[in-house]
């Protein structure tokens, strides 16, 4: 798989300059053995990050644009002096939507490259498939995507949203506003499951009931057997945790099959704008989703977001949450790294996370001072027109529960952690 290697931009010109080193930086040569031409900076001139997303797979659609923010945020970051007068150099790597090739990849980025952290990582598969190289090189993983909970690592910081800041709000509005009866879907993987679990024990807590349950493959492509068990399970809702491409088979078949958004909506925690424009309007239009963050919301801070990185890449790609999350990562990363007087200890870059914050596009966010994970905001909304028209949303960033307290109601308005030898910290 080819390696790139994204030289570090040094600017201190006009906005024209820097949309000159933005390109340049995205089209950095390469050599014969197929990985790119660095700067050549000495070790003590650059700070050295890792960024770990696909560019192939199953999952290269939504990751594009998580790699696109790594470019946007760091290289705002260099031009505005770097970090204690060091520049930011990012290398990153593709791991082809296969979690083995995660761990092949991350270990590369810290055993080779010698990276101080890593951004990086869409699924929950990719994450934990980097686990036991992170803790046994004992490096760092800024991870941007919203996730399962039930998992925190000692060498992981969580920026996604968590469950309990997803779902929370939206199962007793979807409850109330659309319906009783409902279907739960998903990608067949830890994610989705888990999410599920915890929906399940929301809906039943509010009233609800839960008519069915399916999973399909990652990259799955025929819906129908799904779609026709809906029809015949009297939903009134479709809760989904479909990932991905198979969003758009999903949608598709979903029309197709006999449903729509009139008679059965779909209610989605793992959809975004990438995925509507992939599904299209005639197939999106009148469901519903969660997310911390639109590309609609109506901010100065959103829309200057969106309108940057609009004038930056061409590519095909839109905003999304997770965009949004890993541009957030990087500043987060870089306030870490201020703290510290040496970038390469990463038990002090670790530390050094705890209570952080950054006037992020979606609102002030901060990482938590204990558990690893991030306080985001909550927000859902209805499909119109290829984005979501917000319904609801937080006056402020909400506390991280990596373990619910629907679920474990022991550790409700607590800062549960496990030892982090104990089994139900992580997968081990």
């Amino acid at each position: 798989m080819k390696t790139k290697l994204f030289k570090r931009i040094a600017a201190v010109a006009a906005a024209a300059a820097l949309m000159l080193s933005v390109t340049a930086c995205g089209s950095s040569g390469s050599s014969s053995d197929g990985s790119s031409s660095s700067s050549g900076s000495s070790d003590s001139d650059v700070i050295k990050v890792g960024v770990l997303f696909s560019e192939s797979g199953s999952t290269a659609l939504v990751e594009k644009t998580m790699t696109n923010a790594c470019k946007m945020a760091f290289d705002e970051i260099n031009a505005a002096g770097g970090i204690n007068g060091k520049q930011i150099e990012y290398i990153h790597e593709d791991y082809a939507s296969d979690p083995a090739k995660a761990t092949e990849k991350i270990k590369k980025l810290i055993e080779q490259d010698k990276v101080v952290a890593t951004v990086g990582c869409y699924t929950s598969a990719s994450r934990q498939a980097t686990l036991s190289t992170l803790k046994d090189d004992n490096s760092l993983l800024i991870y941007p995507t919203y996730t399962e909970g039930e998992e925190v690592h000692p060498n992981v910081i969580y920026v996604g949203n968590m469950p309990n800041q997803q779902a929370t709000d939206f199962i007793p509005w979807i409850l109330e506003n659309v319906g009783k009866k409902v279907f739960l879907v998903g990608s067949d993987y830890v994610f989705p499951k888990t999410c599920n679990k915890q929906a399940r024990a929301l809906i039943e807590m509010y009233g609800g009931e839960v008519v069915g349950e399916e999973y399909a493959p990652l990259g799955h492509t025929d819906f129908s057997t799904i779609v026709n068990k809906i029809k015949d399970s009297g939903a009134d809702v479709v809760y989904s945790a479909i990932i991905g491409d198979s969003n758009t088979a999903f949608y598709k078949d979903y029309q197709q099959y006999g449903l729509s958004a009139d008679t059965v909506p779909i209610c989605s925690i793992s959809i975004d704008e990438s995925n509507l424009q992939a599904i299209g309007n005639d197939y999106s239009e009148g469901h519903y989703a969660s997310m911390p963050y639109w590309s609609s919301l109506d901010t100065e801070a959103s829309k200057a977001f969106v309108d940057k990185y609009n004038s930056l890449f061409n590519d095909g790609t839109v905003v999304t949450v997770l965009t949004e999350a890993t541009y957030d990562s990087c500043y987060l990363l870089k306030s870490a790294l201020e703290k510290v007087e040496d970038p390469s200890n990463t038990d002090a870059l670790i530390n050094a996370f705890a209570g952080v914050t950054f006037d992020a596009p979606q609102g002030t966010i901060k990482v938590d001072d204990s558990n690893h994970c991030t306080w985001v905001y909550s927000r859902f909304g209805k499909i119109h027109d290829g984005t979501v028209d917000i319904l609801y949303s937080t006056d402020e960033a909400l506390r991280p529960e990596p373990w619910p307290s629907v679920l474990y109601p022991e550790y409700k308005d607590s800062n549960f952690m496990p030892a982090w030898d104990d089994p139900l910290c992580y997968p081990q």
